[in-house]
């Protein structure tokens, strides 16, 4: 029993080590590596050669499907370049793959020990990440040290020795076992690297071992799909067409077994050389297969997965792709998109409230306020988006980014709340009775209503640009805004003392209207505070120091 817990520690320390590079690679060099990608998708092999690189780095073909498969569903790539990218990818994996085969046992407790060293030292700075990486690796091969030490008494059971014999001689069995194990594992790497070390060990022939490598690389390619399932169809397209690549090179693969190993023997290699070699070679031939046939694959998963139709509901979110959430520099992007048109619906509300104000149509107000609901499920969908990305493998840039897009998007619900509310009013105080504003007040209410619009928009401009400048200008426009809501007040309450009757019949509803339209106006302008605060332009508070109090009293 100790032997097989041994065992499996050290198959779950491989797959953690894996994961830990990826994170740590994505967090260190993700903004790179996505900029690399994006801009060799122009040709094919430089789309392939991209996906090589960038899969040798994170050592996880998976990684680079998520990274590109979000690329593909934000329109940013087409879906063959896509697939010329995976091929690479596949190809990557299987070269690191071979490189982590070799005898480096002696490489790990120095790479433990200088990265636990620089991840202690600076633990939020970049060296720090680098310091996760080096321990990764180190883990990553530690732990296949440590698998063949705890496998070698399995050699010596019968037991044992009878479970691995009934894989002998049933291929299809084998890929499935394999490519179950691979899902569980999330990670091929670390199930090649597996079978390579029973081999070695002669737990398993090579005849056993093959069909395990292939059963590794299609659970692979199920484990793409698996991790797009909630993903636009354009994004889906990607894994879809890897699965297809790798599921034809198995169809094609089976047959030609038995002729490979006797040809891979007569090399003369190690047993764990063998299987890595025969990893390396599969995906070799897919891309020298496949690389030029992206554009007739990316057809057929076109034909499969058609675009979504165009009349969608608008409270679903169309950027929050859940394959985005491996890669959080990207997540936190689709993040901001969605926040936009959260600000996009509530543009419309208030648009919607002013005709409402004019006209007392009752069924614009009953759009307007229904509109309201989507800006509920908007805003919950981003923020259940949010905590899904992992806090941890964020850049102090991205945290920031991250808690405002919070912000952003708690002010824009509370925006849509209260023209909700102002809507219901409307329709209480004003349409069921009857009534109107005065011409002057009516004009007021449309001079503060414009200057809403005019900062609501340029908030949004301040959100995604981040421009000091732009966002001095709504903090100065807010104050404009407080100035004339109590200037319009006191107008309204001379129209009273003069015994306007209209102002008289909405005088409740008008004062209540335009305090409501500054609290709007507070919400949409606090938007500009953490970037002023950032700037080291934000006074901590309005209150006046002793000495221009002192000041203000001589004078």
């Amino acid at each position: 029993m100790q032997v097989l817990l041994n065992l499996l520690a050290g198959v779950a320390l491989l797959v953690w080590g894996t994961h830990l590079v990826r994170v740590a690679i994505l967090s260190l060099y993700g903004g790179d590596l996505r900029r690399l990608l994006r801009h060799a998708v122009s040709r094919r092999f430089s789309a392939f050669f991209a996906g090589l690189m960038v899969t040798a780095l994170l050592q996880s073909s998976t990684a680079t499907a998520l990274i590109v498969a979000a690329f593909a569903g934000q329109g940013l790539i087409s879906t063959a370049p896509a697939l010329a990218v995976m091929l690479g990818a596949d190809v990557g994996t299987s070269i690191v793959t071979l490189v982590l085969s070799f005898d480096l046992s002696w490489l790990s407790p120095l790479l433990i020990f200088v990265g636990v060293v620089l991840f202690l030292a600076r633990q939020e700075a970049n060296l720090g990440r680098f310091g996760r990486i080096l321990i990764g690796l180190g883990l990553i091969l530690f732990a296949l040290q440590w698998i063949g030490v705890s496998a070698k008494p399995l050699t010596q059971a019968a037991g044992m020795r009878v479970i691995f014999a009934s894989l002998t001689g049933d291929v299809m069995l084998d890929m499935l076992v394999a490519a179950f194990v691979t899902i569980l594992c999330y990670s091929s790497l670390a199930v090649v690297l597996l079978v390579a070390t029973l081999a070695g060990l002669h737990v398993i022939g090579l005849a056993v071992a093959m069909p395990l490598v292939l059963g590794a690389n299609l659970g692979s390619g199920l484990l793409g799909m698996l991790s797009t399932l909630r993903s636009p169809p354009e994004a889906r397209r990607v894994t879809l067409g890897n699965f297809l690549f790798k599921l034809i090179g198995c169809v094609l693969a089976v047959p030609l077994l038995r002729f490979a190993e006797p040809a891979i023997a007569q090399f003369a290699l190690s047993e764990n050389t063998e299987v890595v070699a025969f990893h390396l070679i599969f995906n070799i031939a897919l891309a020298v297969i496949f690389l030029f046939a992206t554009q007739s694959v990316a057809r057929i998963a076109e034909r499969l997965l058609p675009m979504r139709p165009a009349g969608e509901d608008p409270a679903k979110p169309r950027f929050l792709d859940p394959s985005a959430l491996a890669t959080p520099a990207l997540a936190i992007g689709n993040a901001a998109r969605e926040a936009l048109r959260i600000s996009d619906v509530v543009d419309e509300m208030l648009q919607g409230l002013l005709t409402v104000l004019k006209t007392n149509d009752r069924t614009l107000a009953q759009r307007v306020r229904k509109l309201d609901d989507v800006v509920d499920e908007l805003y919950t969908a981003v923020k259940l988006y949010l905590t899904q990305i992992s806090r941890a493998a964020l850049d102090p840039n991205e945290g920031r980014r991250w808690t405002d897009i919070v912000s952003f998007t708690i002010n824009m619900e509370q925006v849509g709340d209260i023209i909700d509310r102002v809507t219901a009013e409307i329709e209480e105080k004003k349409i069921d009775k009857g009534r109107n504003f005065s011409e002057a007040g009516m004009t007021e209410i449309c001079d503060l209503h414009a200057r809403l619009t005019a900062n609501l928009r340029l908030a949004m401009s301040v959100f995604l640009n981040g421009d000091l400048k732009s966002a001095q200008e709504l903090i100065a426009q807010k104050v404009i805004f407080r100035d004339l809501e109590r200037a319009y007040a006191d107008s309204h309450l001379s129209r009273l003392a003069a015994s306007t009757l209209p102002s008289i019949e909405t005088s409740s509803l008008h004062l209540d209207l335009i305090s409501e339209l500054k609290r709007i106006n507070s919400l949409i302008c606090s938007i500009a505070y953490p970037i002023l605060e950032d700037a080291g332009v934000l006074a901590r508070t309005r209150l006046k120091t002793d000495e221009a109090v002192a000041a203000s009293s001589v004078q």
